[in-house]
């Protein structure tokens, strides 16, 4: 799959520490899982890794010499800020990203808000299986095809409409600058504030307004890891905010620098 670092912070000290792949599910998962996600490393020096996080709830399948054998863990949306995993020795990861808004239709009877925040083991939710499977194997497509194996039978019979219209406003809200508003997006869908904010909190986990701002960001940490001069104060009116001010501080308190001081290490 097409590289894509988006909500990493300084990709390229990360990418020099671990082996990170993407890979596509099996067609019939598609429409739930945006993509497989595989990292390997074997560091002498611990590592911390930050992500700045998507509206996406994730299941994993990891292994860490220091933690003992195999484990699964669901991470429901990372809400409170940056997303810090430290990393040392070897290690191995087989992660599975749902598609904003597509996660619900597997876990039916919670609202995905229940899950915002929390790192649970992956079983309270899903069918105990043999982490190891999806681990042990050296080649990715083996990896990949012991992910669809343990999914493809879990998913739902029957489409959920709430599931596909959550889906495709969050992709809209990446994809769309100009959606600047949680007013006018509700308006222009033909939705009331307080029933998108219910859509929201039963299928993404986070607010409207919460993905209009990490979406943003997103993109301002992707224009200050490319080191060019950035306009600051015309890169923040064209991502909605009300002056360079507003984004400035936005960055600092999600990322933990600011643009100028970015990356940190």
């Amino acid at each position: 799959m097409e590289r894509d670092t988006r909500g990493i912070v300084d990709p390229d000290s990360l990418l020099t520490r671990v082996r990170f792949r993407r890979h596509e599910p099996a067609p019939a998962l598609r429409p739930y899982v945006e993509n497989y996600w595989l990292i390997d490393w074997d560091l002498p020096v611990p590592y911390a890794s930050h992500v700045v996080p998507h509206p996406a709830v994730n299941l994993t399948f990891q292994w860490d010499e220091a933690d003992g054998p195999p484990y699964g863990e669901l991470t429901g949306v990372w809400a409170p800020g940056l997303y810090t995993r430290k990393i040392g020795g070897r290690g191995r990861v087989c992660g599975v990203k749902f598609r904003p808004g597509m996660f619900r239709p597997f876990a039916p009877d919670r609202p995905v808000s229940a899950w915002t925040g929390q790192v649970l083991p992956y079983a309270d939710v899903f069918p105990a299986t043999d982490p190891a499977a999806a681990l042990h194997p050296a080649d990715d497509r083996a990896r990949a095809a012991a992910l669809d194996a343990y999914l493809l039978p879990l998913v739902p019979a029957v489409p959920d409409p709430q599931a596909e219209l959550a889906r495709g406003l969050v992709a809209r809200i990446r994809a769309e600058r100009a959606v600047h508003r949680v007013a006018d997006l509700a308006s222009e869908e033909g939705l009331s504030v307080r029933s998108l904010q219910r859509l929201f909190a039963g299928y993404v986990g986070v607010s409207p307004k919460w993905c209009v701002l990490r979406y943003r960001i997103h993109e301002a940490v992707e224009a200050a890891a490319r080191r060019d001069a950035v306009d600051w104060a015309a890169l923040a009116a064209d991502l909605g905010y009300a002056d360079q001010a507003h984004l400035v501080r936005d960055f600092t308190a999600t990322v933990g620098v600011s643009p100028t001081a970015y990356p940190s290490n």
